[in-house]
């Protein structure tokens, strides 16, 4: 397993990590030997960053995460548990008192994961220009300025229960620039995968006017670590149906799933018969300049063996990633 640096924090994480997200439905679900199993093998080949937030199935992922990792350190030791990385989305009523929010949010956090403290705090609202101009989205402002996100993030950092602060970059280019060289957070989410480059819808999905790939650059720049997301496009490039999580969700919504299926089928006709779209996704990403890690939602041991056997085949050729562009363009 590579392990890269996570920006200005200095914690050494896994090139891939584990998200606990409801794309793949594994640790929203009541499958706890598949659960298990899962982590224990994400462990076992140096998987070391385990992802989730209080909003994945109102807490149920922190709950089944923290179960999981709990079996895994009764078996192997404490010493072994992994770093947590969770996260806070503020609701509109929130911000009137947002250090009261946040702490309400978090402790709740640590109570279902079974912890006392994480390795990352992460905002997981959008910011914009305005407040609700993104859904959920809050200001620059409301994250930096006096009793904001900041205040109350370094305040749980402060204390020992948080060792480094991140955001979700989504958002619109101006006010994620503001958060990003405030030099206050050591890392970001950033969406990246095989068909980022394809075009600017893809750039902007989920965002106003946001190239991610020279976002993804921008963070490098002040030392802030980019964890990828969406490396699967939501399962389009791995010839899912749309996850039932995808036909509610308000970020990355069904008709964004339905236009990266088509362009991942362009693609899958243009590389190489050798090449499947996982593997060039997962490859794609980690040669991004500036990526820390990618960020992947397993449903299977066997995923994670797939996985990691892409990693370790290293970045794409030139060639090939000029070969997908092309053909996701057309």
């Amino acid at each position: 397993m590579e392990y890269r640096t996570l920006g200005r924090s200095g914690i050494r994480i896994s090139a891939i990590s584990f998200g606990a997200g409801p794309i793949s439905g594994l640790m929203v679900s009541d499958r706890a030997k598949d659960q298990q199993e899962t982590v224990a093998e994400a462990i076992q080949h140096g998987v070391n960053w385990f992802d989730t937030a209080a909003t994945y199935a109102d807490g149920r992922s922190e709950q089944v995460l923290g179960a999981a990792l709990s079996v895994h350190s009764e078996s192997h030791g404490a010493d072994s548990r992994p770093h947590i990385a969770t996260k806070v989305r503020l609701a509109a009523d929130d911000l009137d008192d947002v250090e009261s929010a946040v702490f309400t949010s978090f402790k709740a956090s640590l109570r279902r994961l079974g912890v006392k403290r994480v390795a990352l705090l992460q905002l997981h609202n959008s910011v914009t220009a305005n407040r609700g101009d993104l859904p959920t989205s809050i200001t620059a402002n409301d994250v930096l300025g006096r009793n904001g996100v900041a205040t109350a993030f370094e305040a749980l950092k402060n204390d020992g229960r948080v060792e480094a602060l991140g955001f979700t970059g989504l958002g619109d280019r101006s006010s994620l620039q503001e958060v990003v060289s405030s030099d206050i957070f050591s890392a970001a989410q950033v969406p990246l995968n095989l068909l980022t480059p394809c075009s600017s819808d893809d750039r902007s999905a989920g965002s106003v006017d946001v190239d991610y790939l020279q976002f993804a650059e921008q963070c490098a720049d002040h030392g802030v670590g980019v964890i990828a997301i969406r490396v699967m496009a939501g399962g389009a490039l791995v010839g899912q149906p749309p996850a039932p999580h995808t036909y509610k969700t308000k970020f990355f919504p069904l008709d964004l799933f339905h236009r990266d299926a088509q362009r991942a089928a362009k693609v899958d006709e243009a590389i190489r018969s050798d090449l499947t779209l996982a593997e060039a996704s997962v490859r794609y990403v980690l040669g991004v300049p500036g990526v820390t890690t990618a960020l992947v939602g397993f449903a299977s041991a066997e995923q994670v063996r797939q996985c990691l056997s892409f990693a370790q085949k290293g970045p794409l050729d030139r060639e090939t990633q000029r070969t997908i562009t092309r053909a996701g363009s057309s």
